[in-house]
């Protein structure tokens, strides 16, 4: 897909298409992450990162509920 930038202001604008932006699940209000590698533009949703407390309630239901079968495959 080719796009050209639109002038907005003194700035420039990229229109992203509807379908793109649905399969991304990206809207107006998501924030975006905007990269470059040198030679290409490199835009990514933000997406809220796992925190340690997070990790360790998952670890926790994960070995509440498989710790016994964890533990015998581990021998």
């Amino acid at each position: 897909m080719a796009e050209k930038l639109n002038g907005h202001g003194i700035s420039l604008a990229l229109v992203i298409d509807k379908p793109i932006l649905e399969l991304l699940k990206i809207d107006s209000d998501t924030p975006l992450d905007i990269k470059t590698d040198g030679e290409s533009l490199i835009v990514s949703p933000r997406r809220p990162q796992l925190t340690d407390a997070a990790f360790e309630n998952a670890l926790h239901k994960v070995n509440e509920e498989f710790g016994d079968v964890l533990q015998s495959l581990a021998k």
